[in-house]
């Protein structure tokens, strides 16, 4: 029986999305972006996992093969999925550092203040191409230290064992209905409405309880 991804839903309702993300996103974009881009990724997840089921393995190869493309898309949707369920829990909040005080902490220690994060963060975000991502990483398998990661499309550039604690997704989507080309203004936003109580949550889970 094949495995069903499930469309995870937002620590808040579209209604209250709207509003809470406004000064980020558009009140549209918060619609189509996680009921059309988001919810797509988990579909089209599920779909794989149905085609897989009945692949025929004997004809895989290194050219082309159905269960090669089928690996590929694969990949791809299930860090779109993922992703955005983080995108989505990391905003909705005040911007408030007091309220994330392990992650914080954690953050001052590695890059020498909040502020040399954000500045880095930012960069991260303003140099991926126009489908990418910015990542606050945790690199659990090898250095254990954070790390801001600078990934192109759902999955280039992503490191084995980052475990995601913040996602800024910098797809042209996300922002151009709001804030057109002004990708910076738009980091900026983000950064400042982050739910650092949120994201404290996943340090404490993903982080501090595997040391």
């Amino acid at each position: 029986m094949a495995y069903v991804w499930q469309f995870n839903p937002r620590p808040y309702s579209d209604e209250e999305a709207r509003e809470l993300l406004k000064e980020v996103i558009s009140p549209e974009t918060s619609d189509w972006h996680y009921n059309t881009h988001h919810k797509g990724y988990v579909t089209a997840l599920n779909r794989i996992e149905e085609e897989l089921e009945k692949a025929d393995r004997s004809a895989a190869n290194g050219n082309w093969s159905h269960i090669g493309e089928l690996k590929r898309r694969f990949t791809w949707n299930h860090a779109g999925a993922l992703l955005h369920d983080i995108y989505w829990k990391v905003l909705g909040g005040d911007g408030d550092p007091a309220k994330g005080p392990d992650v914080v902490a954690a953050i001052e220690r590695e890059f020498g203040s909040l502020e040399a994060w954000k500045a880095d963060f930012k960069a991260t975000a303003l140099s991926a191409k126009l489908s990418g991502w910015a990542l606050l990483v945790y690199d659990q398998l090898y250095s254990r230290r954070l790390l801001n990661v600078l990934v192109d499309e759902h999955h280039y550039g992503a490191i084995w064992g980052g475990i995601p604690l913040i996602a800024c997704d910098v797809f042209e989507h996300a922002y151009y209905h709001k804030d057109g080309p002004a990708r910076a203004r738009y980091v900026d936003n983000f950064l400042s409405h982050l739910h650092w109580g949120r994201i404290n949550e996943l340090y404490r889970t993903y982080v501090l309880r595997s040391l």
